[in-house]
């Protein structure tokens, strides 16, 4: 068995730019720490922030599974979330339409099956078809969704939203804040540790191979229409999560919520983070967020005051800088996955064939297996 060490090393810290980059979260984070030492940050805002990018970081997930594991397109990201989010507001909140007033449970779990119904129905036409047909129907859902949650106002209170949404856990010794940034730390542990698991198996593997090449899967005896679904599904249950998560985060929902800028934010975390990458997804979010909540507050900075300028509208222009000078000096993005398409038999040189381990596309180690085995059992398996 691996020490912490070498499971750090192998997981996180792979090579020097990837140690420079955590060494520079880490410098924030100590610095955010001091802020809140010094009462300069609030502690309050602090963990509001931490849950928000912990949201993020599972809708980035969420579409990491789509687009990083199997290449499909979704814009409907915002769709999934607002789907989430509404499944909670509507079964948990008193003063909802529905008027159930029922334990967060039910309305998480509610979010996973609607969610997966509805990735099912749009996924069966169009996954048979090539990835522009399902680009272009998710982009029609988002906005089906939003206008039909604005429009069904004796279902879901219309433009009116949806308040009184209960806090998680409120029988914690903590403030709602601490707890709601506790528990999205620990569903953010969660689905990161399954796709971990799944990223490495040989359902992840064909995933992969369906990327890279789908005829070639097809050609090996896949059905690469079933395993497009089942993550199409995976990744729009995630996201639905999220949004259930954030209807007890923010405690009020309405249809304004359903922007498709979130969906753009998402995709712009998944591409900085890295395609394929779990650890680039999180640490993608935590970027995008700290670019659209920090330049909330550039105006404020006295330098800035003097010159007359209004720099905090201009969010998406830092974003669009940050994506230019990332794709310039790290095409790959943050923290790339190493090895994508390498089977695990074939890691570390290949030199040391009967090795009982190698490491995995995403970090860790894996049992190794023949290529041929991988390839031929990896939909049995599923």
């Amino acid at each position: 068995m691996s020490s912490p060490v070498t499971w750090v090393n192998e997981t996180l810290l792979r090579d020097a730019t990837e140690r420079r980059i955590f060494a520079t979260l880490a410098i924030i984070t100590a610095l955010l720490v001091v802020g809140v030492l010094a009462g300069a940050i609030g502690p309050r805002f602090l963990l509001f922030q931490i849950a928000l990018v912990g949201m993020y970081a599972l809708l980035s997930l969420g579409l990491n599974v789509q687009w990083g594991y199997a290449g499909l397109i979704n814009f409907s990201v915002a769709a999934f979330w607002g789907l989430g989010a509404y499944s909670a507001a509507l079964l948990t909140a008193p003063n909802s339409p529905l008027g159930l007033g029922l334990h967060p449970v039910y309305g998480f779990l509610a979010a996973i099956v609607v969610s997966a119904v509805v990735a099912i129905l749009i996924g069966i036409p169009t996954l048979r078809l090539r990835e522009d047909y399902l680009a272009i129907a998710s982009l029609g859902l988002a906005e089906v969704i939003r206008v039909i949650i604005l429009n069904e106002r004796q279902w879901t209170a219309g433009s009116s939203g949806i308040s009184g949404i209960p806090n998680l856990l409120s029988w914690l010794p903590l403030t709602s804040a601490a707890t709601t940034a506790s528990v999205v730390v620990v569903l953010i542990a969660l689905v990161y540790l399954f796709l971990r698991r799944i990223h490495r198996s040989p359902w992840g593997r064909v995933l992969r191979t369906i990327r890279s090449d789908e005829d070639l899967a097809k050609a090996l005896g896949k059905d690469t229409y079933r395993f497009k679904m089942q993550a199409f599904v995976i990744g729009s249950v995630i996201m639905a999560i999220a949004g259930a998560f954030y209807a007890h985060l923010n405690l009020y929902i309405d249809p304004t919520d359903l922007v498709p800028l979130t969906t753009f934010y998402i995709w712009i975390a998944v591409i900085l983070g890295g395609t394929g990458s779990n650890r680039g997804a999180v640490v993608g979010a935590a970027v995008v967020i700290a670019i659209r909540e920090g330049t909330r507050f550039l105006n404020d900075i006295g330098f800035i005051q003097s010159l007359g300028l209004d720099l905090a509208p201009l969010r998406l222009l830092f974003v669009g800088a940050l994506i230019i000078l990332i794709m310039r000096f790290r095409q790959d993005g943050l923290l790339p996955p190493k090895d994508e398409l390498i089977w695990p038999s074939a890691h570390k040189g290949g030199a040391d064939t009967g090795s009982s381990a190698s490491v995995s596309s995403d970090g860790g180690n894996v049992s190794s297996e023949s290529t041929t085995d991988s390839s031929s059992n990896g939909g049995d398996n599923q």
